[in-house]
């Protein structure tokens, strides 16, 4: 294991996180000793890359906010650059507990994408209405196309592999929901194997939740249009062989 943590890297992707990414990457460094954190900062108007860089992480300044797929295709670059061989995505927000990340990478060792899944027995996170239903909706049919159970597709927790690292540095979806939901149907369809490990979720340590009322009764409507579009992209889009990685020299421009 403690292989496997100093060849990961951990991307946090953060808008105007700047009360809670600090303690968030020193909880990283606590809980998985070993690790590179890379905090891409999404256009913030605050001090997120400050404080993120004083607490010990690298940081990636997005000039304007490309909303948490670019963010993510961000982190997968530069972990494909760098040798990383293993990405993590983990809010910056506080609510996905650190202590989960060795569980998702010893997942890693009979899987290529591994969900950290909030209804699986682990913690006590509901949700409720329209979301509520557009979460089963959507395992539900997700579950047929990566031919595995699946209960919290829409996830933000998860890990990746070299395989879906390398596949994801030239394939992730910056459009809404793209992050969660086509990843996954990305994954499937070039043949990479999806698991899931229940992880807890925790109350958002600062900032302001990107769910209310009102958004969640858009939701259904979204989601489902979501995976209808990534169902109906032609496969040959991600089926080409993703870029060899070997010889490339390690580069830091876009971290500090």
């Amino acid at each position: 294991m403690v292989t496997a943590l100093k060849s990961t890297l951990v991307v946090m992707p953060a808008y105007n996180e700047e009360g809670s990414v600090g303690d968030v990457v020193r909880e990283v460094f606590a809980k998985a000793p070993g690790v590179t954190i890379l905090v891409v900062d999404d256009g913030s108007a605050d001090a997120t890359s400050q404080v993120a860089r004083t607490a010990g992480a690298r940081v990636a300044r997005l000039p304007f906010n490309l909303g948490v797929g670019g963010a993510m295709r961000v982190g997968f670059r530069y972990a494909l650059e760098n040798d990383f061989h293993n990405v993590v995505q983990i809010d910056s927000d506080g609510q996905h507990d650190p202590e989960s990340i060795p569980a998702l990478l010893a997942a890693l060792q009979s899987a290529d994408l591994v969900l950290g899944a909030r209804f699986a027995g682990e913690g006590n996170y509901t949700v409720s209405g329209p979301r509520q239903w557009a979460m089963l909706a959507l395992s539900m049919a997700l579950s047929k196309v990566a031919g595995t159970r699946l209960t919290d597709t829409t996830s933000g927790f998860r890990a990746s592999g070299p395989r879906a690292v390398a596949l994801f540095a030239e394939h992730y979806p910056a459009e809404y929901l793209g992050d969660t939901i086509e990843t996954l149907v990305i994954a499937a369809r070039v043949g990479l194997t999806v698991h899931q490990v229940p992880v807890a979720m925790r109350p958002r340590a600062a900032g302001t939740p990107s769910h209310n009322p009102f958004r969640s009764a858009t939701y259904l409507g979204r989601a489902v249009l979501a995976l209808v579009f990534a169902l109906i992209r032609p496969s040959a889009v991600y089926r080409g062989r993703p870029r060899d990685d070997s010889g490339i020299a390690q580069r830091n421009q876009l971290a500090s």
